[in-house]
């Protein structure tokens, strides 16, 4: 495993609720990444309770967030260690309630 790698699995073990973005919760840097934000919040998620990696902010973490995840895009959730997926995925997800219940477990 790369450094890179070893970084983000540690990052992904270290957080009940992670999610890799362009931007920061405050101010997020791209439409998906904003709207995964409103979906957490949406879900009475505290935006403390939200690790967030800007990963504009680290060019081997930006690519290696898709190698890790065998994922072609940012956003990316993860609960509990568990690779949820982007923000189409999140949005499925709320709609149908299985989100929110993930997110409680």
């Amino acid at each position: 495993m790369s450094d890179t790698q070893k970084r983000i699995d540690d990052l992904v073990k270290s957080s009940n609720v992670l999610l890799f973005m362009k931007g920061t919760a405050s101010f997020p840097m791209c439409g998906f990444s904003g709207r995964a934000i409103q979906i957490l919040k949406a879900c009475d998620i505290d935006p403390k309770d939200i690790t967030t990696v800007n990963v504009l902010d680290d060019d081997e973490i930006r690519q290696g967030i898709k190698d890790y995840s065998q994922w072609p895009t940012i956003p990316q959730l993860y609960v509990k260690g568990e690779f949820i997926g982007g923000s189409d995925i999140m949005m499925e997800m709320y709609e149908s309630g299985e989100l929110k219940q993930t997110l409680a477990r």
